[in-house]
């Protein structure tokens, strides 16, 4: 299978409470995971905006950060995150990222289950 970038399926979402919307344009569409996960996406936070606070259960997430620089809840944590950089909230774990930059902070997020 080949998706050309011009045929990429996207969304904005409000999450978690948190400020602005998140912008999700998915590398895997739903039903494309094979029961192995639920979450392949090029994620975008314009300045101010910021996925709120959530725990994962059954699951863990990872973030490959691309482009900006933006606050992290590590489980009670607060550390910024920058290109180069991963964060994985583990199964049982809690986070929440805000971006409180002038410009998007771009990542990629993979959400996988916990076999």
């Amino acid at each position: 299978m080949i998706r050309r970038s011009s045929d990429k399926t996207t969304a904005q979402k409000k999450m978690f409470d948190a400020p602005g919307e998140v912008i999700f344009n998915y590398i895997l569409n739903a039903g494309e995971f094979h029961d192995a996960g639920r979450i392949f996406s090029h994620v975008v936070l314009k300045p101010g905006c910021g996925l709120g606070k959530h725990a994962h259960k059954g699951d863990f997430e990872a973030y490959y950060v691309l482009k900006g620089e933006a606050k992290y809840d590590d489980n009670g944590t607060m550390t910024t995150l920058k290109p180069g950089d991963v964060a994985v909230c583990q199964d049982g774990e809690f986070h929440s990222v805000l971006n409180e930059g002038s410009e998007d902070f771009e990542f990629i997020a993979l959400v996988l289950y916990v076999k």
